[in-house]
């Protein structure tokens, strides 16, 4: 199930979650149609077997654009609008935006 990102507490949660289990983050802009569709694939394909193995948080990067800079900052990837960021240890395993956004992709890095 993807948790919300809202707020600094909730991304202190999801790199100490990290140390555990790989940790997903969807970046999404409402405002743009790329976005949208990558985020419909992501979602659909997206299983409880997932949820098993990752812990999995939206950001909505336009209400909540502070979290996205501090995103970026704090694991030194340059923003992107969609962006799927995989982390463990609270480091960026594996990053990836755009129409290169890819579940099957994604999945075989969290095994």
């Amino acid at each position: 199930m993807w948790k919300s990102l809202q707020n600094a507490q909730h991304l202190a949660e999801a790199l100490t979650a990290s140390q555990q289990r790989p940790v997903v983050i969807f970046k999404h802009s409402t405002r743009c149609s790329i976005s949208s569709m990558a985020w419909d694939r992501l979602k659909r394909n997206w299983s409880a077997e997932d949820d098993q193995i990752a812990d999995a948080y939206f950001l909505d990067l336009i209400q909540y654009r502070d979290i996205s800079n501090a995103v970026a900052q704090q694991l030194g990837v340059e923003h992107a609008s969609p962006q799927v960021l995989l982390l463990r240890d609270g480091k960026v395993l594996y990053h990836e935006s755009h129409m290169g956004i890819n579940y099957a992709a994604l999945k075989s890095k969290l095994v």
